[in-house]
């Protein structure tokens, strides 16, 4: 992923009401193989994080002005040092409304994937450790902690400027529930939740059941199929992609590769061309589980009626070939 331009600034806060300060970086940085591995790290941390909103910029405004600005730089009015310090200091002002709010370095990332230009925005923090020098003694070591990325966004600059339309070019890690802590970093962007990640994922999985299931196919062809819709979607959510119709009707059914497209505008699920995936609730469709008095199965969707049957009737679950460490168990404790 090429790096076209990076800087980092450091908002000096504390989670106690006290006034935040800045330390601004007047260059920006050097092209390294330590950048390069750090903005690898990142989006692979990014990718991972299941609470992401997908949405789009705010008109500007004096309340938010960051797009403005993301303007001015894509039309050479600003340079990227002057773009990213105005960014900085209006992040630490809204940081400063929000008490619990912690200081740490604005990292600021203008790179492209492809052909597709992205920036990313991330608020990172250090974690202490421990490492064994040159001369073979242990000491401490900061490093950047990327496992607990909780406020970061990315912006798709070729999508925001030649789609009008677009309600998702920018996608934010999100709080998973209540009060937002976060909230002051989605305001900071200026950024209006559109698609729902889950929402939408649910639509799509809905349309396929309906889709196999009014097709008449053999059981066979469905769990190819699934395989196929889940094994595409599942790469997409974890390369941080969208998933796009149009392509996944292509892998479900290579000999008629828009029938699934083709069925999805007929029946007008809402869906746009591309929508954001949601790893969780695909998960929660491709297997079936359940919990309660002491008993917990789960199993894969594509084994219940080969070697899972439920009896309505009896209700009752058969189990067939169960694994071997669990009939182990069983045979021990019997003895």
């Amino acid at each position: 992923m090429p790096i076209d331009n990076s800087i980092v600034h450091q908002i000096h806060k504390k989670p106690d009401g006290q006034p935040a300060s800045l330390t601004l970086r007047e260059a920006e940085l050097a092209s390294s193989e330590a950048l390069e591995q750090l903005l690898a790290g990142l989006i692979e941390a990014y990718n991972s994080k299941p609470n992401k909103a997908w949405g789009y910029f705010h008109g500007e405004s004096g309340a938010y002005p960051f797009s403005g600005w993301l303007q001015q730089l894509v039309d050479d009015d600003i340079d990227f040092v002057r773009f990213s310090t105005q960014a900085t200091e209006h992040l630490k002002t809204l940081m400063e409304g929000s008490n619990l709010a912690l200081g740490g370095h604005v990292l600021f990332i203008r790179y492209r994937q492809g052909m597709t230009p992205f920036l990313v925005i991330a608020l990172l923090h250090h974690t202490e450790g421990v490492t064994v020098t040159d001369d073979l003694n242990v000491a401490a070591a900061r490093h950047l902690d990327l496992s607990s990325l909780n406020m970061a966004a990315r912006i798709n600059l070729a999508e925001w400027k030649q789609n009008a339309t677009s309600k998702q070019y920018i996608s934010f890690i999100r709080g998973r529930s209540g009060k937002r802590v976060s909230d002051y970093f989605r305001d900071f962007i200026g950024c209006v939740e559109g698609a729902n990640p889950e929402e939408e994922t649910t639509t799509l999985l809905q349309a396929f059941q309906d889709y196999v299931g009014e097709a008449d196919m053999e059981p066979a062809s469905i769990k190819d199929k699934t395989k196929a819709m889940s094994g595409y979607v599942s790469s997409q959510a974890r390369q941080g992609e969208q998933v796009a119709l149009e392509e996944l009707s292509g892998v479900i059914d290579e000999e008629q590769p828009r029938a699934f497209y083709e069925y999805i505008r007929n029946k007008d699920y809402g869906l746009s061309p591309e929508i954001p995936p949601d790893k969780r609730t695909l998960n929660n469709f491709m297997r079936f589980y359940g919990k309660a008095d002491g008993l917990s199965i789960s199993f894969e969707a594509h084994l219940l009626g080969e070697r899972v049957e439920y009896d309505e009737g009896e209700d009752s679950l058969v189990i067939r070939h169960p694994p071997k460490g669990l009939i182990q168990q069983l045979q021990k404790k019997r003895r």
